[in-house]
């Protein structure tokens, strides 16, 4: 049986990476080594986020979707501190819509 904080890093955080990823990509403008400079990871890593190969979940909802995409504004106007608070952030709120059963009462 794995904890709730196992599932978030194995499961949670990888899908959160990708969609940052992805969104820096398609509407920041930013290519895959500037997106690995913005979010702490390797470029190999971003290339398996993008390709699908990582992450591999996919939200749907279209509120989690919204705030994905002002995390990442956020993340390109700033620097690496703030991708932590915006992983919790958009963790939270998957955890909150039960996204992930196992994992909402995880990290109080």
């Amino acid at each position: 049986m794995k904890t709730p904080c196992e599932i978030i890093v194995w499961n949670i955080v990888p899908i959160i990476r990708k969609e940052f990823a992805k969104n820096l990509i398609e509407n920041n403008n930013l290519n895959q080594r500037e997106v690995a400079d913005k979010l702490g990871i390797t470029e190999s890593a971003v290339s398996r986020y993008i390709s699908g190969k990582r992450g591999i979940l996919e939200i749907t909802d279209d509120e989690i979707l919204e705030e994905i995409k002002l995390s990442t504004k956020k993340i390109a106007a700033k620097n690496r501190q703030i991708v932590i608070e915006e992983i919790c952030r958009i963790c939270r709120l998957l955890r909150s819509k039960e996204f992930v059963e196992g994992i909402n009462y995880a990290c109080e």
